[in-house]
């Protein structure tokens, strides 16, 4: 049994990880872990968010950990909303909102071009390791689906004609950005598919 404290607040984010990844993984709460105050995210990247989540809880708990941040990355925003996904239509956080203002953004732009990323960083035995899933797709011209969470009703991944949130869990799952990362986080256990 792997047992790794997962670093996040988000459960959508808690719930998607714990069913892509083998039951081998123990994965423990924050709360579980006794860690119940917000975790930083002020680096102004991915990866710096990541790995600040990470180390946070290690330094905590000193128990070996994962903490996952992810990002749209739309072409025609140069980059935007990227680290400032969750928060892009400011605060208190609206997944509703963030799209709208997206979309609004791109209105009658041809480039629609995105991409999702997601870094996941790994504490084992005191040292930090990453982990990059990226999916290259394109943004809707409106919103479609009710699965899933944050941008997925708006976001097309390449070779499909459904949105990530018009996808049940076990299609998205297999194709997505976190759990292109989280099968090289496997990798690094060196697991096979099915544990």
């Amino acid at each position: 049994m792997i047992s790794l404290i997962l670093a996040s607040n988000n459960q959508h984010k808690v719930t998607e990880i714990r069913k892509i990844l083998p039951k081998c993984f123990d994965l423990v709460s924050l709360k579980d872990a006794g860690i119940t105050t917000e975790l930083p995210e002020t680096k102004g990247t991915i990866i710096g968010n990541a790995t600040q989540k990470a180390s946070f809880v290690w330094e905590a708990t000193g128990v070996e950990c994962l903490a996952d941040d992810s990002g749209l990355e739309v072409d025609a925003l140069e980059g935007r909303p990227g680290v400032d996904s969750a928060h892009y239509s400011g605060f208190p956080i609206s997944a509703d909102r963030n799209m709208d203002l997206l979309l609004s953004q791109l209105h009658g732009l041809e480039n629609r071009r995105a991409s999702f990323v997601t870094i996941l960083a790994l504490i084992k035995d005191g040292v930090c390791r990453h982990f990059e899933g990226r999916v290259f797709g394109t943004i809707s011209e409106q919103k479609r689906g009710e699965n899933g969470f944050g941008y997925d009703p708006i976001f097309i991944p390449d070779g499909q004609l459904l949105t990530f949130a018009e996808m049940d869990d076990k299609m998205k799952n297999e194709i997505s950005h976190r759990s292109i990362a989280l099968r090289k986080l496997k990798a690094f256990f060196d697991l096979k598919e099915g544990n």
